[in-house]
């Protein structure tokens, strides 16, 4: 196997889709951000408000943003018109949010770098928006979850 993203002679190279098949590609992609105590005080009906507003809408809306772009942040990646982007902010029993970006396009390549990244920066809008009241917030994890379409499917057990 070799990096999609190099040519015969190592350098780096934009993947040629041209003779790849059109199909409908969905990801979906995780982060989790572990918040301390004095932010977790702050949350009411599911969510934080701030004065810059919703902490966990805020950052559905980054999210979306963020994923709509990954053609511009990721040099590599092609330019993408999503279908749909979907972000979900929930907490878990361990008072760590929980942040599930799915996006789906039908296209010749995939699609799941929109939904890292749209995850991504999900998170890191929650920590924007919380760092005034600690440091203390880690984001512990960005992971793809599943994928279908593609030469082949990919779900994390």
């Amino acid at each position: 196997m070799t990096f999609s993203h190099l040519d015969e002679s190592g350098r780096a190279t934009m993947v040629d889709v041209s003779e790849k098949q059109i199909s409908h590609r969905t990801a979906t992609a995780q982060s989790i951000v572990s918040l301390p105590a004095e932010v977790l005080e702050q949350l009411t009906d599911g969510d934080i408000q701030t004065k810059k507003g919703s902490v966990f809408q805020t950052a559905i809306i980054a999210g979306i943003m963020a994923a709509k772009k990954t053609g511009d942040l990721i040099p590599l990646c092609h330019p993408l018109g999503l279908d749909n982007c979907k972000i979900t902010i929930r907490l878990n029993n361990e008072n760590e949010v929980i942040i599930n970006c799915t996006a789906s396009i039908t296209a010749k390549t995939g699609i799941e770098m929109e939904a890292l990244v749209g995850a991504s920066i999900a998170a890191l809008t929650v920590y924007d928006m919380c760092k005034a009241l600690s440091h203390d917030i880690v984001i512990k994890e960005t992971k793809l979850v599943e994928k279908t379409g593609g030469k082949r499917d990919f779900k994390r057990s």
